[in-house]
């Protein structure tokens, strides 16, 4: 044998067993996963939060990691206001504080009950942490996120955030409290020790994370940037003529603009409104589906102006989003221009399943312009242009089959990118990570021979 040849064999030989040896350590770190889940929604809470966790935490399970959830009683919407204090669903042990919900559509009293929550998931903290050797931590409540810090210091326990929101930015742009108040400085100071501390950090677009990363840049390699999802086998597009839920509320023969979820104040209601007046004698139905801060007061400007082309209705048990989602032939998603980079809208990965197309408001920066234009699966509306809107929803009305192009595209790129089982790897990852980099690991290197 040439002495290349034979060298050539012996580094083949070496990446092979080193790889072997990577694989079987990854496995190993896999099974040693004792996972505790802390975040305030869990099912059979509507909230959508709660919807994607309980996914992502079967994934989890299915994959041989040991999970325990600590969440609350159903509080944001919910249609039985009680679940059982503990239960073991698969492979996950879920348990229920018995946190009281207080005015839980008002902010005062969303923080009040968050404060609550969060005290209880400290205690059930304090009980259980030598059961758990990694917290995974939400921003549900906003402040949550502390109490994994406290578990670090007391017990070093690692824990990973994931920030579905930026607090207290997204209470500055809403006004709710000034950018340069005590409280506002109080809290980036805290953010500032949970993230230097922190394992992992995921958030939910790359706007987010240069977000972060700009108030905070030491942390910046320690951020993953995990999309939400939704799962295309439970989501399947219905043709409306086959859809209970079209027949049920006299969707069939209308072009129908669906908007399904939060109407919060991190939405732009506004635009919607607008492109309703102007379409207002013309065969198109606009549905919203969901709760939140501001559907009381756009119920109220509907009836004023005597709009007939709006239908509103409540969260939808998790079994009749399938038919709710593809009653329509297009989903609505928007973000106000305040909240732009602190806020992901959860609903447009369910609306990319649903198999319609999809118009999107958002601000001119927005990185859902970009993934909008890489799916090629709808439109994207600056805020307040209703009438580029209403022209586009005029479009799709007259022309059925690129709606149908537009939807199975979107559908395709979900399949791609942001299924479940894709999702939860990438998560999986980001928890290995934090459990091998708190341990002290000697991965064995293969010797010469």
């Amino acid at each position: 044998m040439r002495l290349n040849e034979w060298i050539n064999q012996k580094f083949l030989q070496s990446i092979s067993t080193r790889l072997d040896v990577d694989d079987e350590y990854s496995l190993k770190a896999q099974q040693s996963i004792k996972l505790s889940v802390i975040t305030q929604f869990f099912p059979p809470d509507f909230a959508p939060t709660g919807q994607l966790i309980e996914e992502l935490v079967k994934q989890l399970g299915q994959q041989g990691v040991d999970i325990e959830v600590f969440t609350s009683q159903p509080g944001y919407a919910f249609q039985s206001q009680t679940a059982p204090a503990v239960e073991r669903v698969g492979q996950i042990r879920i348990q229920r504080s018995r946190t009281a919900q207080l005015w839980p559509g008002r902010i005062r009293g969303k923080a009040i009950n968050g404060v609550l929550y969060t005290l209880r998931a400290a205690l059930h903290i304090l009980r259980a942490w030598q059961r758990r050797n990694v917290l995974l931590i939400t921003t549900a409540p906003p402040f949550l996120p502390v109490i994994g810090y406290l578990a670090y210091l007391l017990f070093r326990l690692p824990y990973v955030c994931i920030l579905y929101d930026l607090y207290p930015d997204i209470a500055i742009a809403l006004g709710v409290i000034s950018k340069d108040s005590w409280v506002a400085r109080l809290w980036r100071g805290i953010n500032r020790q949970i993230w230097l501390n922190a394992k992992g950090i995921v958030v939910l677009s790359p706007a987010m994370k240069q977000e972060i990363t700009a108030y905070c840049p030491q942390i910046a390699d320690k951020i993953t940037v995990i999309h939400s999802w939704a799962n295309p086998e439970l989501i399947v597009p219905i043709a409306k003529q086959e859809n209970w839920f079209a027949r049920k509320h006299d969707l069939v023969k209308k072009f129908t603009v669906l908007y399904s979820g939060n109407m919060g104040r991190c939405h732009d209601m506004s635009t919607i409104l607008e492109a309703a007046k102007e379409l207002q004698d013309e065969p198109i139905q606009f549905v919203c589906i969901g709760g939140g801060a501001k559907r009381d007061d756009l119920i109220e400007e509907v009836n004023q102006l005597g709009l007939r082309n709006f239908t509103f209705l409540p969260y939808q048990d998790k079994q009749v989003l399938p038919y709710s989602l593809t009653a329509c032939d297009l989903s609505l998603v928007s973000v106000d221009a305040s909240t732009e980079s602190l806020v992901v809208p959860s609903k447009l990965y369910s609306a990319l399943a649903s198999g319609r197309p999809i118009a999107v408001i958002c601000s001119e920066y927005s990185y859902l312009r970009q993934l909008i234009a890489e799916a090629s699966c709808g439109g994207t509306f600056d805020n307040g242009d209703s009438h580029a809107l209403a022209q586009f929803i005029r479009l799709l009305s007259r022309d059925q089959q690129l709606g149908e192009r537009m939807g199975n595209a979107g559908r395709q790129y979900l399949r791609s990118h942001f299924t479940p089982k894709i999702i939860s790897q990438q998560y999986l990852e980001v928890l290995q990570q934090a459990v091998l980099t708190d341990s002290v690991v000697n991965v064995p290197q293969s010797s010469p021979k």
